[in-house]
């Protein structure tokens, strides 16, 4: 089996990939919010993708998108307080056609349920809306004393740490119940496809 991973500099995301590899392949996307925070985290996601490709024996390759174009149309468009939800339905998009690429079986996100105030189940069910593709969850379950012991098991906990900077993108006040109306609306507001297009096509690619 083959997983695109979306890792992000975070804790979670690379301990979902790790955990995932061992079933499959990984082919690890990372979308940099760039400029929405102090400085690009691309060369953290790199390093993260590295200490995985040795932690886990397996050659990956790594996918760095420069989301931040589609975030700053986000921001300029629409409703403030849904922008995570929009965001990551665009992450999910971004997986799903770099799955089609590469011939990917499922997409794999590091969500834990409440982890942060947008990750409730209502949000995880308007971000996947209308995607048709599976996505795997392996930490929905874990508290993050699991997540962090994994973590600095496989030597991601201190690289993720030093990649640990606040998005500027969030709203002050993000959306815990979005309205799947409500975002399908908003979203009408953004040139999807063609955002896709040219994120992927001004994606840096690396062979781990």
């Amino acid at each position: 089996m083959k997983f695109i991973c979306l890792i992000s500099t975070g804790i979670d995301s690379p301990v979902a990939t790790y955990l995932m590899s061992r079933y499959g392949d990984a082919i690890l996307v990372h979308s940099s919010n760039y400029p929405f925070v102090s400085r690009d985290t691309s060369q953290i996601a790199e390093m993260i993708a590295r200490r995985l490709r040795e932690v886990t024996r397996k050659a990956m390759r790594l996918y760095i998108l420069p989301h931040g174009i589609a975030l700053s149309e986000i921001k300029k468009s629409c409703e403030e307080r849904l922008t995570c939800v929009l965001c990551k339905r665009m992450m999910l998009r971004y997986g799903r056609y770099i799955a089609e690429m590469e011939k990917g079986d499922a997409i794999v996100t590091g969500e834990s349920l409440g982890q942060v105030a947008s990750q409730t189940l209502n949000n995880i069910f308007v971000e996947q809306y209308n995607l048709k593709f599976p996505v795997i969850r392996p930490l929905i379950g874990m508290d993050k004393e699991e997540i962090i012991r994994i973590a600095r098991e496989i030597g991601t906990y201190d690289l993720s740490m030093e990649g640990n900077i606040t998005c500027e993108a969030v709203p002050r006040k993000p959306a815990t119940r979005a309205n799947l109306s409500k975002v399908l609306e908003e979203e009408k507001k953004l040139s999807v496809k063609s955002l896709i297009r040219r994120i992927i096509d001004e994606a840096k690619v690396l062979d781990l």
